[in-house]
């Protein structure tokens, strides 16, 4: 896609996809900056996204950082509502499962989505690698290191405690 592409697309799909965005998340501030996300993403992906797609990319990346923002405003929510009383160390930390999902939302997205697919749903590497448009190769590589930075992660924590 080229810079006069990449205008054009502003200028056809911004107002929609705001819309779209507002309806379902009713904050205009929210929406504002999901939609310039949105943009923001395309521009970075500017040289891969074919212009006769730029639609349906623009309200799939909104659709999908909106879902995001939900869920961390529900995670943000649900640790602020949660009045636990502050407890040493090793009672915090002694649910592995709590440790281990912390871990896995700090992997980079792509590592996370091949690591779940396999850990988690049970996918197979040719399944996963016709999901994510990866080679095997790349869909074990991806798995391996997700997997080192779990277990270096639980290893640094298990210092602290």
């Amino acid at each position: 896609m080229t810079i006069k592409e990449y205008n054009k697309a502003i200028d056809l799909y911004a107002d929609r996809v705001y819309r779209f965005v507002l309806k379902n998340c009713k904050d205009e501030h929210k929406a504002q900056d999901i939609v310039q996300d949105s943009f923001e993403k395309l521009w970075k992906n500017v040289d891969s996204v074919n212009f006769l797609k730029v639609r349906s990319y623009l309200f799939s990346t909104a659709y999908h950082t909106l879902i995001d923002r939900i869920r961390k405003e529900k995670r943000i929510s649900s640790v602020e509502e949660s009045n636990v009383p502050e407890v040493n160390h090793e009672l915090q930390y002694s649910d592995i499962k709590e440790i281990l999902d912390e871990a896995v939302e700090k992997l980079p997205k792509i590592q996370r989505m091949v690591l779940l697919l396999r850990d988690y749903e049970g996918y197979s590497y040719k399944e996963i690698g016709d999901l994510a448009a990866l080679s095997e190769a790349q869909v074990k590589v991806y798995i391996y290191r997700a997997r080192v930075f779990l277990k270096n992660y639980i290893r640094k924590i298990d210092i602290l405690v």
